[in-house]
């Protein structure tokens, strides 16, 4: 236990930033009564939807290939299974950089037969520095707390205790703990004439960061 008299507080920062990059979600059908063919039909498929997202250069920053399902179809209301055909399914994420061909992006595949678009869901990327500006923030805001109690009963403060990522110590009444959060979304080629085009306007980030802290200060002075 410290000797000098502590002070505990909380810092917080909340920042509202452009977002970095658009998600689009694109999902590739199709369908056959022999399941042969249906999977031919979709990998073919698939490959000219990659090759018209891939067409954006280096707009779009990352395409991934996601889950591929193939499941029959019943025909309903007979008392036995029979099945009727084929649905196969691929899914792939198209990272945007560049939002000035996002409109364009999502029209042209929208315009596409047996696929399904979604997005664009506003990001920052993971490694972007606001994360730690905001960290910052709210260690400065911690401290400057911590100074201004200080100063209320006539002290300063002298130190720091202890600080730490959240649920790295045990729930206790001593040390003080550290939080911050990354990011918090408030809230995401070949050109075709014949596609209308979405003019979409990026959605504001919030990223928020939190620390819990001690300190210690100097002997109060509470005058007369």
């Amino acid at each position: 236990m410290p000797n000098e008299p502590v002070i505990s507080v909380r810092g917080a920062a909340v920042l509202e930033v452009e977002p970095e990059v658009a998600v689009v979600w694109v999902t590739v059908m199709a369908r056959d009564r022999d399941r042969r063919r249906a999977v031919e039909a979709l990998a073919d498929r698939t490959n000219r939807i990659t090759a018209q997202i891939k067409g954006y250069g280096e707009a779009v920053e990352k395409l991934d290939s996601g889950r591929v399902s193939v499941r029959p179809e019943f025909k309903e209301g007979k008392p036995r299974e029979r099945i009727t055909g084929y649905v196969a399914q691929a899914n792939l994420t198209a990272t945007v950089a560049n939002f000035d061909v996002l409109g364009d992006l999502v029209a042209g595949l929208a315009d596409q037969d047996m696929v399904a678009v979604g997005g664009p869901d506003w990001q920052l990327r993971p490694t972007s520095p606001v994360h730690r500006e905001a960290r910052l923030a709210a260690a400065k805001d911690a401290i400057q707390r911590a100074r201004e109690y200080a100063e209320a009963f006539g002290g300063t403060i002298t130190g720091l205790i202890e600080a730490a990522d959240t649920g790295l110590l045990a729930p206790q009444p001593e040390p003080g703990v550290f939080r911050a959060a990354l990011a918090a979304p408030a809230a995401g080629g070949q050109a075709y004439d014949a596609a209308p085009e979405f003019d979409f306007e990026p959605a504001k980030q919030t990223v928020s960061a939190e620390i819990e802290a001690r300190f210690t200060m100097t002997a109060p002075s509470f005058g007369e």
